[in-house]
């Protein structure tokens, strides 16, 4: 079992990671760990005219499965709730978002990073 700042290091290490291929893929990124009353959004960008919350998932194995599936009912609806903060306290109205999905895998001393682009939508209960 990993340790707690043994698991806070490897997900500060994936969010670094993360932000070096969204930079890399063309994002421009407005926020970093943006907090809010509900909790936090790792990473919010700009890509092609998208405002996109992105959400990154780190694991050292795929013994529970890979990095993505750790994305359920639960974190979707926080993250809706989140973006949705977002938005009011900015005042942004009317503009293309999206919902993106990092996942880092540090597996067998090899790093396999995968951006999983629109990967869920808006939280039903918010529309």
């Amino acid at each position: 079992m990993i340790k707690k700042d043994e698991r806070q290091k490897i997900g500060s290490r994936g969010e670094e990671l993360a932000l070096e291929c969204l930079k890399q893929g063309g994002y421009e990124i407005l926020e970093h760990n943006y907090k809010c009353l509900f909790g936090e959004i790792d990473i919010i960008a700009k890509d092609r005219g998208f405002l996109c919350f992105i959400e990154v998932k780190t694991r050292v194995n795929d013994e529970k499965g890979f990095p993505q599936e750790a994305v359920d009912k639960a974190k979707i609806r926080k993250i809706s709730q989140n973006a949705l903060s977002y938005l009011k306290k900015n005042k942004i109205e009317d503009i293309d978002m999206r919902f993106d999905v990092v996942s880092v895998l540090f597996d067998a001393g090899k790093v396999k990073i995968e951006l999983i682009k629109d990967a869920f939508e808006l939280d039903g209960r918010y529309f």
